[in-house]
């Protein structure tokens, strides 16, 4: 059987398991992913590589498009705070813990090579954030805090990533230069996302009223903002969250009513498909993973998956906790000395403490940190091996599945049981 003809049996087989999962109130991704294990393990199934510059190009954009555009954004202006120190500081916070536990447990393992793991699995992923927390009955302000740190951090955790594979590749490191950099690729992506956000929207408005002209343009304009950034060499993945945010704020000026109804229907129908597709290609790598390590390390380096998961956990929890706390503390000085603070602090920004669990709770690792280990080179710029890299993606694989299956497994329990407490 041809390559695409199994894409599409598992395209059939992940309506199928959506439509279970649906009827035993199971997030979907958890069962998609563990029939993508079970489905990999049959004899005579054919490997499927998955792509690195397919996930880039091909899923990422649609996905943080799709969840950029329906965001709120006056709650994602209001939780600015929250989402920048979820995305940034505690990005970079997790690559260092990663790096450091990695570095002395692990035998072999350099700085470097130790921070491209902590870089890979730093960042939660927007795809499982949303995909596991939708139908919980969470507020819509926690979604929003979620799904607004899961649009940013992935430019953290990508940027963290270059700088560190460049110094195993001998580029060195210096950490003004890395600042520098940061910003560069930062502030380019969102100029590209609101120039050809811009551009769209000026093009839409010729268009008003054809809406499969409309239509097919919104189809095609991530794609378009993501290689643009790209070959900007800016971040793709704030361009496209830019660019779903400026088009959600336009979409009443750009669209008739009828327009916007047929635009929901099509991007339902493709992110639906899309990420049931992302799902169990997850499951699916985890058999070809386990091929490439000696199988006297496949039991220690997955009880090592489940510390480095147990690490992140403690580490978000704490940080969301301390962060909320300084929040409280900021407002309180603010609010008693008003002239003093001139920065306007939104106390709508304060989390109760069932939230900030919840929230805490939902970082899940996704097909971000997979493409990210499936793109290490096999080879250097000199010609040798790099190193440690089976080893780097086995790692990867095993806690994108950890965390995606116990965390998504217990999150529903966990808002279950806080609501019971609550009433």
């Amino acid at each position: 059987m041809e390559n695409y003809s199994i894409v599409l049996f598992i395209m059939a087989i992940m309506v199928a398991l959506s439509a279970v999962a649906s009827r035993i109130k199971l997030p979907y991704p958890i069962l998609l992913v563990m029939a993508g294990i079970g489905i990999g393990f049959i004899p005579g199934i054919p490997s499927i590589a998955l792509s690195p510059d397919v996930v880039f190009l091909l899923f990422l954009p649609p996905l943080l498009y799709d969840a950029a555009f329906n965001i709120s954004v006056p709650q994602f202006k209001s939780n600015l705070a929250t989402i920048g120190t979820l995305a940034i500081s505690l990005v970079f916070l997790t690559t260092t813990a990663i790096a450091v536990t990695t570095y002395y447990l692990i035998p072999g393992m350099t700085w470097p090579l130790a921070f491209v793991l902590g870089a890979i699995l730093s960042p939660p992923d927007a795809v499982a954030a949303t995909s596991v927390t939708k139908g919980l009955g969470l507020s819509h302000r926690t979604l929003t805090i979620l799904e607004g740190e899961s649009l940013v951090n992935d430019a953290s955790g990508l940027i963290a990533y270059r700088f560190a594979v460049a110094a195993i590749a001998g580029a060195g490191f210096t950490l003004w230069n890395a600042y520098l950099q940061f910003l560069v690729v930062v502030i380019g992506g969102c100029l590209v996302g609101i120039v050809f956000g811009r551009v769209l929207a000026y093009f839409l408005k010729r268009v008003h009223g054809n809406s499969l002209i409309a239509i097919s343009a919104m189809a095609l304009a991530p794609f378009i903002a993501y290689v643009l950034a790209e070959e900007f060499h800016v971040s793709g993945v704030l361009a496209v969250v830019v660019l779903g945010i400026l088009l959600s704020v336009y979409t009443n000026r750009l669209f008739s009513s009828t327009t916007k109804i047929q635009n929901k229907s099509f991007w339902d129908i493709l992110i639906f498909l899309l990420n049931g597709l992302v799902f169990i290609l997850i499951g699916l790598q985890f058999p070809q993973v386990v091929k490439s390590i000696d199988r006297t390390f496949i039991g220690p380096l997955i009880g090592f998956g489940f510390l480095l998961s147990f690490i992140m956990l403690v580490i978000r929890i704490l940080w969301v906790f301390g962060h909320n706390n300084n929040l409280k503390k900021a407002i309180n000085r603010r609010n008693l000395n008003p002239e003093r603070y001139k920065f306007k602090i939104y106390s709508a920004e304060k989390i109760n403490w069932k939230d900030a669990l919840i929230i805490g709770w939902s970082g899940m690792r996704g097909i971000v940190s997979l493409a990210s280990a499936l793109a290490l080179p096999i080879t250097l710029a000199d010609g040798t091996v790099f190193p440690q890299r089976n080893i780097l993606i086995f790692m990867s694989v095993v806690v994108v599945l950890i965390t995606l299956v116990v965390q998504g497994l217990s999150l529903p329990l966990l808002v279950r049981f806080l609501k019971m407490e609550e009433e």
